[in-house]
């Protein structure tokens, strides 16, 4: 029997992915399913605008459930916790007994994820949880241990917009501005994850056409066998509007 049954908060990025290789590490715990909120209107991962294909794909190389959130268009906070309220009583009617986040230092993000579980039953969990200091260290750990990305969101007013579409690789590292988190911790960039140790196998993905979205510029992942580009229907940055506020701040 596994003592600890944990989900997993999942934004389809490299933090989310070394999360889960750190938690399927530890004796006596189950992961049981993958959480992701997505846009419905457009059937994209919130704030990432990743595809709703491409996650489920990610799954399946994980052998993991998907455990979607839909949230409407536009969503305001209240809908957002109303939502995210539904998932977690079900897992917790699913013997679900701890939801696990990729969050490596801002606190006020942290206090945001106790907070929401907070009388719930269910507890949360920071595998990665350290200090600014310590991500360059992590960034190194994750590519030495076979981890692959691809940038799928950079903040312009961070990092210059050809950083977009990118491996995330020691090349990336090398070339980041002196003020950048190496794991884009401060909001800089976000990535998806299509391969690494916790993987059965790579997935075929390149990066499709770019668009830019206010400050924000978001590359497609596509699937090698897709040839649609991007076509954004609605803006990822108004997806909710309190989790906005911190999530932002994070690269994954």
């Amino acid at each position: 029997m596994y003592p600890r049954r944990v989900l997993l908060s999942w934004s389809t990025g490299k933090d989310s992915a070394w999360t889960l290789y750190r938690l399927r590490a530890e004796p006596r715990t189950e992961v049981v399913g993958l959480l992701t909120s997505f846009n419905q209107t457009a059937n994209r991962v919130s704030m990432h605008a990743v595809r709703r294909e491409l996650v489920e794909a990610q799954a399946a190389e994980l052998d993991l459930a998907l455990w979607p959130v839909l949230l409407p268009d536009p969503c305001s906070n209240e809908a957002y916790e109303r939502e995210m309220a539904r998932a977690i009583t079900r897992a917790r009617q699913e013997k679900v007994t701890h939801i696990a986040f990729g969050d490596l230092f801002l606190e006020d993000v942290r206090d945001y994820r106790i907070g929401q579980l907070k009388g719930t039953g269910v507890e949360p969990l920071f595998p990665l949880w350290g200090t600014p200091t310590a991500t360059p260290d992590l960034a190194k750990s994750m590519l030495g241990g076979g981890l692959k990305a691809i940038v799928t969101c950079v903040d312009t007013q961070r990092l210059p917009e050809t950083f977009l579409g990118r491996t995330f690789d020691a090349t990336f590292l090398s070339e980041l501005p002196p003020h950048a988190d190496p794991c884009g911790e401060w909001g800089e960039f976000h990535t998806f994850c299509f391969g690494g140790p916790m993987f059965r196998s790579e997935l075929p993905v390149r990066a499709g056409q770019t668009v830019r979205s206010g400050q924000f510029g978001f590359a497609d992942v596509l699937l090698d066998n897709d040839c649609v580009n991007l076509a954004l229907p609605f803006s990822p940055l108004e997806s909710h509007r309190t989790y906005r506020t911190t999530s932002l701040k994070r690269g994954t």
